[in-house]
């Protein structure tokens, strides 16, 4: 299956981010690209920098390079492409799976601040998740925005993609996920009755799960709250969902 550029490499811009990825030797990083016109000192610390690694350097135009970094004005004329070993659509990872394998997943539904996205991909990694649905649409890109909050962590998180969230789910539900949503008024996440293949989706920041997702779950689940607490933080939820199914496969 040939996997989308954008499903297998992260990318990285600005001169200090993309100086930090050459510098680190645990990084595969694939290419650098800087814009035309990019001279001075900084530029030929780059070059210097991917030329230690064997990293080729690739000459576009500033406006390649704007579109190619998805940012708008934050570029500073170069951007290198680091690989991801653990980013796949999700076709590939439910190939990858198998038939019977148990699996659990977090989907972010809209999810859209970037620091959030990336305390949720550190935390369900160092939970142990078998993945991160991040939908190409509707939710912050890996940018180093994302990068700084997982510190460090989204390059080796495991993140599947999709065009969209409910793109997503459907083909979980079709492998044999089970697909609840984390929202006030449901029962219990802690006391529900779970089954082996398991996908848990937390909602925007201020309106909660979409309409489209909520007419693919099987049901609803809360964090259970006291002393008047209203709600947490989604990043906040998202460590407890991911530690409860930790806690639960092992």
């Amino acid at each position: 299956m040939t996997v989308s550029p954008k499903d297998a490499f992260i990318t990285v811009y600005g001169r200090k981010p993309v100086l930090e990825a050459l510098a680190d030797d645990a990084l595969a990083v694939d290419k650098v690209i800087l814009a035309e016109g990019t001279r001075g000192e900084s530029a030929r610390e780059i070059e210097r920098a991917a030329q230690r690694r064997g990293v080729p350097v690739q000459r576009a135009s500033a406006h390649r390079v704007k579109v190619l970094a998805g940012n708008g004005r934050h570029d500073q004329g170069v951007l290198a492409d680091v690989v991801a070993p653990r980013m796949a659509p999700v076709s590939v990872f439910l190939s990858d799976l198998g038939a019977r394998r148990p699996a659990a997943v977090l989907v972010l539904d809209r999810v859209t601040n970037p620091s959030n996205v990336g305390m949720i991909l550190r935390t369900a990694t160092g939970a142990g998740l078998d993945g991160v649905l991040l939908p190409r649409r509707g939710v912050p890109a890996i940018d180093p925005l994302v990068i700084k909050a997982s510190a460090g962590v989204a390059f080796s998180a495991p993140v599947l993609r999709s065009g969209t969230a409910e793109e997503g789910l459907v083909a979980l539900k079709e492998a044999g996920f089970g697909v609840f949503g984390l929202d006030a008024g449901g029962s219990s996440l802690l006391a529900a009755d779970l089954p082996p293949r398991v996908a848990l989706v937390l909602g925007n920041e201020t309106d909660g799960l979409s309409a489209g997702v909520r007419a693919l779950l099987d049901d609803v689940l809360a964090i259970p709250l006291f002393a008047g607490v209203e709600s947490l933080n989604v990043a906040s939820a998202a460590a407890v969902a991911a530690y409860e199914l930790h806690r639960r496969r092992s």
